[in-house]
């Protein structure tokens, strides 16, 4: 799809860059790659943290905890492809790593043509 060597940069929107990821693979609709903290990662490393613990459990008891942690996500950080910022995004970081889905349109929105 040729996003591979893209580096999409993630923003928080009270501290400023938390880092980049640069694109290693692209396997519709994720992208994933090598995450560098920048600085403000610190504010926010712990979110992702508690996000990843939470999607990874077993069981639906667990999704409005998991829906609760990612909305705290979408209201600090906002992600931008090399085209500038995405309308929405499920991003996921771990250590070094990094893959998430983007859409120029907010999810859940109803296609007209439909």
């Amino acid at each position: 799809m040729g996003f591979e060597g893209e580096v999409w940069r993630v923003r928080d929107r009270a501290e400023g860059e938390v880092g980049e990821i640069v694109i290693e693979d692209a396997d519709f609709p994720w992208l994933s790659g090598r995450f560098t903290p920048k600085p403000a990662y610190a504010a926010v490393r712990d979110l992702f943290a508690r996000e990843l613990a939470l999607v990874e459990r077993d069981g639906e008891g667990h999704r409005e905890e998991w829906e609760a942690a990612y909305d705290e996500i979408r209201a600090r950080v906002s992600l931008a492809s090399p085209d500038g910022p995405v309308a929405e995004f499920l991003l996921h970081i771990d250590g070094d790593r990094a893959w998430f889905r983007w859409s120029e349109e907010p999810f859940g929105t109803p296609d007209a043509d439909a």
